[in-house]
């Protein structure tokens, strides 16, 4: 298991003492409560934290690495397929001739050109790319339980949840899922369901989107609502299983988290698009993934600590594996072409993308050979993965991918890198210790921040 790099970090080793010395006597008999717990980490020594939020971009099916941000022009066709490469403002960059627009921007994001993991299906690859842990087993019908590791929008909940109100994470526009079966990594796992994200299963480019199951039913004023809850509450303070049965009390909570968003002024305001000006909507894109990413940016302006936005099976997906270069040519390039360069210009000139770390990945990257059905397959040996804000530094790069884009040439990372350079950014230690439900102790990442590529 690798373990974090904390050179060059002022006070990393001081918070890291006080985290874990708190964690233990946490595990203890459960002594600690979360509340008691969050209390106790904000009044030790802390580090700075360049990040505030997170929007991560997720691409189900996985995208192919040599056709978006890692391109071999000079290999021969089988392998550099049908794309051509554009010069980017960053020197000696060259990305996909059709992400125009974020060739423009190519000094604002990094790219990690070297990350590899040894899952092959998708479940199992999505569950490794989201939460940075390989899964025992590596078969596509791997589904969703309540042992996962969490989702890490789930441990920033855990750990630093947004203020009453405001939801800490937030996934829409879909779940991901191959078939029928519920891709693991997209919940909280064994923190609990109360440390889910909050679901929005519509799609935002609609011109009738609401999110009505977050308003307040018809005839029930706020007033009404505050008696309920106080009603609520004393009920609870009578019932004996309510203080003690964990079941009871996650109820109590879900109830508690619906009620403070339906009566939460800036969570109903970040739902209403149509007050977005046309022009801004049609830079992100008048499709589902474009409006969802937009979405997003209002999100994260109202509070929302940690966005995912799934480009999933729901809306197509990445999985490739035939007409690969004609799928993604009509569709896959150009939307992520708008919407990201629309949500990185837009983070900057509202003075958000300095607070705010983006990262755009998926399950696995594409197979080097192109097959005989023009389609690239699953190849989990290397892929790319785009990082910005938040105290990424633009233009940079981490690792390389060897002459054919198979495996990592330089550098290599992993998944579990990944996400320790998402919490590291957000201020959080890495090396931070969690209990699964069987009381077993494990880091809440398992790689080390990769810090070139922070401030």
């Amino acid at each position: 298991m690798s373990r974090s790099n904390t050179s060059g970090c002022p006070g990393f080793e001081s918070l890291k003492g006080t985290r874990r010395t708190l964690l233990r006597v946490g595990a203890l008999g459960g002594l600690l409560s979360q509340s008691q717990l969050l209390q106790a980490e904000s009044a030790a020594p802390s580090r700075a934290r360049t990040a505030k939020s997170v929007i991560l971009l997720f691409q189900f099916g996985g995208a192919s690495h040599l056709d978006t941000f890692d391109p071999k022009p000079d290999a021969p066709a089988e392998i550099r397929g049908e794309f051509d490469s554009v010069a980017s403002v960053v020197p000696g960059r060259r990305i996909c001739e059709h992400l125009p627009q974020l060739a423009k921007l190519a000094d604002k994001y990094s790219l990690v050109r070297s990350v590899h993991h040894k899952s092959s299906s998708h479940n199992p690859g999505a569950y490794v790319s989201l939460t940075g842990r390989e899964s025992p087993i590596d078969i596509v019908t791997l589904n969703a339980s309540a042992n996962d590791f969490p989702h890490p929008g789930s441990i920033v909940d855990y750990f630093q949840p947004a203020p009453t109100g405001t939801p800490t994470s937030v996934s829409l526009p879909s779940m991901i899922a191959d078939g029928p079966f519920r891709t693991p990594g997209e919940f909280a796992g064994f923190l609990g369901k109360k440390h889910d994200p909050l679901w929005i299963l519509k799609d935002p480019s609609n011109a009738n989107f609401n999110v009505n199951e977050l308003k307040l039913p018809e005839g029930l004023d706020l007033s009404r609502l505050n008696q309920r809850r106080e009603t609520l509450a004393a009920l609870g303070k009578l019932s004996q299983l309510a203080d003690s049965a964990t079941e009871i009390r996650g109820l109590s909570d879900y109830q508690q988290r619906a009620i403070d968003l339906v009566t939460s002024t800036a969570t109903q305001q970040a739902f209403n698009l149509h007050e977005e000006p046309d022009d801004v909507r049609n830079r992100y894109g008048r499709h589902r993934y474009g409006q969802s990413v937009l979405l997003a940016r209002r999100l994260v302006e109202a509070g929302v600590r940690f966005v995912t936005v799934y480009y999933s099976a729901g809306i197509g997906g990445w999985d490739t594996h035939k007409d690969n270069f004609k799928t993604l040519k009509g569709s896959r390039l150009p939307e992520t072409d708008s919407a990201l360069s629309a949500l990185l210009t837009d983070l900057e000139s509202r003075g958000l993308l300095d607070s705010t770390l983006v990262y755009w990945t998926g399950d696995f990257g594409r197979t080097p050979k192109i097959n005989g059905d023009a389609g690239r397959d699953h190849w989990p040996p290397c892929g790319t993965v785009l990082m910005a804000g938040g105290g990424i530094q633009g233009g940079r790069e981490y690792g390389a991918s060897d002459r054919s884009g198979a495996y990592p040439h330089s550098d290599p990372a992993t998944p579990g890198d990944i996400t320790a350079t998402i919490f590291h950014a957000l201020g959080l230690d890495p090396e931070t210790i969690i209990h699964d439900q069987l009381q077993r102790p494990m880091p809440i990442a398992d790689g080390r921040p990769l810090l070139p590529l922070l401030a």
